[in-house]
């Protein structure tokens, strides 16, 4: 094998970035894992006996700035902290929380929580959300500091009795943000605990959409979703731009999030209107079919008229301008997560061609579906 590279991340961060990092393996890299959950001073001696010529880790307080000391090429996957000589690549976290929040406003929320923790995103994924919802709604902000020495995928211990009464005094219906997805869990444990329907009562969404967590909570959780192989995809032309000798850039490389992910713990509408609600669900149930306002009228034997006025007073927005915003929400999350040519993905999303499907994601998110999908440049 040629160079050295040591991978010093916790196992879930391993599974996530294993598919962009395998293939390096073919051009002659070798990797040697090291769990960073290590305690520090083993972790410096086995890379100091090791002597890597590049290292790819996750930022963690304390553990990760003590391994700079070493003077390796580093690449850190899930920082926005930057260092002198070391690659920084990081989720948009405000994105992350905007996205939660475009979600719950697409479904008529006008009550907001969020459950964040001490961690550095926690913040910024508070502050995306905020900005997102905007002034003149309700938003509680709880940080929850339990969990402590809890690895990422386990349960949480028993919540105290200060979070279950913030919950129960939420103005129901209102849409809860969490953080990262073991929260999401955490919440929808206390809420079941508590007799607190979710999502009819707390609608819960989470964030990294990973599959260990959000699919063995109940209900199952919704989350933004986290496109960890465009992370990894950074990560790979970050160490190879380093081990061949050229200069770290001195900003972070920021990947934007792919919408929501949409379970069980979020499928509701807080539109208080039976017309408004019925639409929506029409929506969400032929979202791949080239429907519009009047096929939906019609199906559902309404007035067009009455269904405007609804969408005007709970969304600000017409039926058509809503339609659009599911429709190109789904198209990111395709994507991102897979790849099929855009021509059936705007299939899939309902759009009657390709071309309209660009015009439309373009006005919403600002470039069009093949810059979206290449991620930054």
């Amino acid at each position: 094998m040629g160079q050295t590279v040591a991978v010093v991340m916790s196992e879930v961060f391993m599974r996530r970035l294993t598919p962009s990092l395998a293939p390096l393996l073919r051009s002659g890299l070798d990797f040697r894992i090291l769990s960073i959950h290590r305690p520090k001073k083993t972790l410096l001696r086995l890379l100091r006996q090791l002597q890597p010529q590049g290292l790819i880790t996750e930022w963690l307080p304390d553990i990760t700035e003590s391994l700079l000391t070493l003077g390796i090429a580093t690449v850190i996957a899930d920082t926005d902290y930057t260092y002198p000589g070391v690659v920084s690549i990081d989720v948009d976290d405000r994105a992350v929380g905007r996205a939660a929040a475009e979600r719950f406003l697409q479904f008529g929320f006008r009550s907001f929580a969020c459950l964040g923790n001490d961690l550095p995103y926690s913040k910024q994924r508070v502050r995306g959300l905020s900005d997102a919802i905007g002034r003149g709604k309700s938003l509680s902000i709880y940080r929850y500091r339990g969990g402590k020495g809890t690895r990422y995928s386990e349960y949480f211990d028993s919540a105290d009795q200060e979070l279950r009464q913030w919950l129960h005094a939420l103005p129901k219906p209102v849409g809860l943000f969490a953080v990262h997805d073991p929260l999401g869990r955490f919440v929808c444990d206390i809420c079941r605990e508590e007799n607190i329907a979710v999502p009819d009562d707390i609608a819960v969404i989470g964030a990294n959409d990973d599959p260990l967590v959000c699919e063995l909570s109940w209900p199952p959780l919704a989350s933004v979703i986290i496109p960890w192989d465009r992370i990894g995809n950074e990560v790979v032309i970050a160490i190879q731009s380093l081990l061949r000798g050229e200069k770290a850039a001195d900003k972070v490389r920021t990947i934007t999030p792919a919408g929501v992910a949409i379970r069980q713990s979020a499928q509701s509408t807080a539109v208080g209107d039976t017309v408004g609600q019925r639409v929506m669900s029409y929506f969400e149930a032929h979202l791949d079919e080239p429907i519009n306002v009047d096929v939906t009228c019609n199906a559902l034997n309404v007035g067009r008229r009455q269904v405007e006025r609804t969408f005007r007073t709970w969304f600000n927005a017409t039926p058509h301008q809503v339609l659009c915003r599911l429709r190109v929400n789904k198209a990111k999350q395709l994507l991102s997560q897979s790849n099929q040519p855009i021509s059936q993905i705007a299939e899939q999303c309902g759009f009657t061609n390709p071309e309209c499907m660009a015009v439309v994601f373009k006005r919403l998110v600002g470039c069009p579906p093949t810059t979206f999908r290449k991620g930054p440049q």
